[in-house]
């Protein structure tokens, strides 16, 4: 006689190994922190935030693991934007503003890179992987046989791997400029009272993009082709603000460590919505890293 969890459908390998990989990915990106920190010539606020939010990310890779073995087809996109984020927010820590990189840091900023990239390689070219992330979210149901908790597909069209990787991308907006907002609110604390209409704004703006990108998301998995310019738009004005408050209020420095990863997830944003254009039938071709 079979028990329940021999009846069970099995998961393929390549589940067991991802998950694995992406554990290990967490682990690793606490420690490169961890090391940048002890390492760190100056261990200011604005440093002490932006460790604090690139270990934070530590949970997203626990949060995909869920996806994962639950074969949600958001596990794809949301893996792609949080390796390419996660190496963009750990690698401008490693650079200290003055002299080169200590070794550790360098060996270990290296050895998360090789771990992102591993897990972008799996998620988009393995073929067991291909089949096993195919469930929808579950749903609150309420049909002739009463109200139940299941897996329904969406009511809107299937939309495509490439939207989906735009949409996820554009979430990441709002929190990549409240991160910078927040440094630049410590120069308040150092007396730097000029800044505060800046700053004010900025969270503002920070808030704002969340609610502009989840309007115009909203429609785009909806197939809605003014969605698309929309999105566009909103990504400019983003770029628009954040770019030139990074300048002025963090300086160079700043730019590079806080405009960057905006920038990677902006131009991610647009190239998905890029290539979907090209086939915007169903049946369109999986992203390719």
């Amino acid at each position: 006689m079979r028990t329940a969890a021999e009846t069970q459908v099995r998961r393929p390998s390549a589940v067991r190994v991802l998950t694995t990989l992406l554990a290990t990915t967490a682990a690793a990106t606490i420690v490169v922190e961890l090391l940048n920190w002890w390492y760190a010539p100056e261990q200011g606020f604005g440093l002490a935030v932006r460790t604090g939010w690139a270990m934070l990310r530590s949970f997203g890779f626990l949060l995909l693991i869920g996806h994962v073995r639950r074969g949600r087809t958001v596990a794809r996109p949301f893996g792609l934007i949080l390796a390419v984020t996660t190496i963009f927010a750990v690698g401008r820590l490693i650079v200290p503003r003055q002299g080169v990189p200590p070794l550790p840091g360098l060996l270990g900023f290296a050895i998360l890179t090789a771990l992102c990239v591993a897990v972008v390689w799996l998620l988009y070219r393995s073929s067991a992987l291909a089949g096993h992330l195919v469930r929808h979210r579950p749903r609150l149901v309420i049909d002739r046989d009463g109200i139940s908790w299941r897996e329904t597909p969406p009511r809107r069209p299937q939309a495509s791997a490439w939207l989906l990787t735009s949409r996820v991308a554009a979430f990441t907006y709002s929190p990549l400029m409240l991160v910078p907002a927040l440094v630049a609110g410590g120069s308040i604390l150092d007396g730097r009272l000029t800044a505060v209409p800046a700053v004010l704004f900025w969270f503002g703006a920070g808030i704002t993009a969340s609610y502009a990108v989840l309007f115009c998301t909203a429609f785009l998995m909806r197939g809605k082709d003014w969605a698309r310019g929309l999105l566009v738009v909103v990504t400019v004005a983003v770029l628009a603000v954040d770019l030139p408050l990074c300048w002025w209020l963090l300086g160079v420095d700043g730019l590079v460590r806080d405009g960057a990863p905006l920038v990677a997830a902006a131009g991610l944003a647009l190239y998905g919505l890029r290539r979907a254009a090209r086939a915007p039938d169903a049946a369109q071709p999986e992203p390719q890293p």
